[in-house]
């Protein structure tokens, strides 16, 4: 392996986190593209041309769970997307078997476990459940969708899979930000998100910070 290369989305969004020697791509890029219109093919290719062969991904997450805060970090082992078309091959080359195992993935979680601050709630597996956005989801939804996974979010599967095809080793870390829309007491607003994303975001960067040096 020779290169590492973070990719991230509203976890470190307008925290302008970089880390010297490292390339950082700002999921939804400047000005701000929403989730249904990133280019994912594009911002890995940004990471494959500054010599990455691996992405450390960071994705702000709903949980689907009572019992797994806003606040804790989950390592996605598994996910479900079935309306995800996205690939960058327009022949059969793009029938592949996605997955997020792997040694690399192995790395992160022992990484992001050993290293993260000492009270962090860090799962170590999961299943993520992309939809295709922009839009939150219904309660209805929610009921449906957490019969089979654990977090809910809008990128991180599309992103793996064109990972996969480019020939990049990926690992996704995921921070849940708030409670999935029926999960908590009351229906999720669009300023609970925000609250929940600025509240976490300096536990992510310092998270980065301590991991960076022993993945790289």
């Amino acid at each position: 392996m020779t290169g590492l290369g973070v990719i991230g989305g509203h976890s470190i969004l307008g925290t302008g986190y970089e880390h010297a020697g490292i390339p950082v791509v700002q999921r939804h890029g400047d000005p701000y593209t929403p989730p249904h219109l990133i280019d994912h093919a594009a911002n890995l290719r940004a990471l494959l041309d500054q010599g990455c062969d691996r992405v450390l991904a960071l994705s702000s997450v709903g949980s689907l769970r009572a019992d797994l805060g806003v606040g804790a970090f989950l390592v996605a082992d598994d996910f479900v997307a079935l309306h995800t078309s996205v690939s960058i091959f327009d022949d059969a080359r793009g029938h592949t078997v996605p997955t997020l195992l792997s040694p690399w993935r192995d790395r992160v979680v022992d990484a992001w476990r050993s290293h993260a601050d000492d009270g962090a709630d860090v799962r170590t597996s999961g299943v993520y459940w992309q939809t295709f956005g922009p839009r939150f989801e219904t309660e209805a939804e929610i009921r449906f969708i957490a019969r089979f996974a654990d977090v809910v979010g809008m990128t991180m599967p599309s992103e793996c899979i064109v990972a996969g095809e480019l020939g990049l080793a990926y690992a996704c870390v995921c921070m849940v930000d708030n409670l999935a829309n029926g999960v908590g007491e009351r229906p999720l607003t669009y300023e609970e998100f925000e609250a929940g994303k600025r509240a976490n975001q300096a536990a992510v960067v310092a998270a980065l910070d301590a991991v960076i040096p022993v993945l790289s």
